[in-house]
């Protein structure tokens, strides 16, 4: 069997980008709306400075405006609720972003639930989340790295009905939305987690195969469906090769799937670094377009 195509989520990511400064080209031309995104950030915590960076970067250079709002760690909750909710009541702000971790003294759900849920662009309002699971995708706000495996899929599938897929991993970022989505395109869902029996077997039944479990690796060559196409979720730092760590080795990423030896089973395989990754801060910029254009009466986009 010759090797899986990579999905190229990178490339695809850049595509998506590509729409979403059109729409907003749009959005300011006929209407006179930039699409705001505003993100806090409560403490100093260095993976995500980096990720907030990245997100203002790519939100500019599609056009949007990003609005950054960093917070001390000692910030009191009081505090951060005090600025989701100046946001909340600001017309120029469409979609708001807490990021996350945040310090132990706050309660993130608490953060979470304040957040309007009409700006809500990450997707994890309890009233998103219902929406979701209750089957109307079309009135949610989708959380991002779900929303970019399922736009990935349905570029390099099509129609998934009847196609059994399995999740491995069953959070609230992830597999749990992921499997609503999949519901949705009428596909045949297993959600397998710790305490699944028999999890490779589980895995063998697959047409669509997607792990999300954060273990460097699990999924194993054995554990695919000759054909399968498998999304690749996971993003884990592990020793480089070649030399010891006191030697210098810098480390490297993996995902959840031993590559080498699914890409010799499967159809078709997202890499890492450059599958599942890139999506998630063009799914999150295409969900601010379409709150601003909610927000304003305005007929959203469609991303497929």
């Amino acid at each position: 069997m010759a090797e899986a195509e990579l999905i190229d989520g990178k490339a695809f990511a850049a595509g998506l980008r590509s729409k979403v400064a059109d729409e907003t080209a749009k959005l300011k031309a006929g209407h006179g709306i930039t699409p705001t995104l505003a993100v806090v950030l409560v403490g100093s915590d260095p993976a995500s400075q980096v990720y907030v960076k990245s997100k203002s970067k790519l939100a500019k250079k599609a056009g949007l405006n990003a609005i950054d709002k960093p917070m001390a760690e000692t910030a009191s909750e009081a505090d951060v609720l005090a600025v989701v909710e100046e946001l909340n009541n600001d017309p120029n702000v469409h979609g708001i972003l807490v990021q996350l971790p945040v310090p132990k003294q706050i309660n993130s759900n608490k953060i979470l639930r304040t957040i309007s849920p009409d700006k809500d662009v990450d997707g994890f309002h309890p009233v998103n989340v219902g929406l979701l699971t209750s089957g109307q995708m079309d009135q949610a706000f989708v959380p991002c790295t779900p929303l970019g495996c399922l736009l990935m899929l349905q570029d390099r599938l099509g129609d998934m009905s009847g196609a059994r897929a399995v999740i491995i991993g069953r959070s609230n970022l992830v597999g749990r939305p992921l499997a609503a989505l999949l519901l949705g395109e009428n596909c045949t869902v297993t959600l397998t987690h710790s305490r699944t029996k028999n999890i490779a077997e589980e895995c063998r039944r697959a047409d669509i195969l997607i792990a999300a479990v954060g273990v460097p690796e699990m999924v194993r060559g054995s554990w695919i469906k000759p054909g399968a196409v498998v999304i690749d979720v996971g993003i884990n730092r592990v020793p480089g090769e070649g030399k010891g760590e006191s030697e210098g080795a810098k480390p490297r990423l993996v995902g959840d799937v031993a590559f080498d030896e699914a890409r010799l089973v499967a159809s078709a395989i997202t890499p890492v670094p450059g599958g599942v990754g890139p999506m998630t801060i063009a799914c999150l910029l295409a969900n601010t377009v379409r709150a601003a254009c909610q927000l304003n009466g305005i007929a959203p986009p469609d991303w497929s």
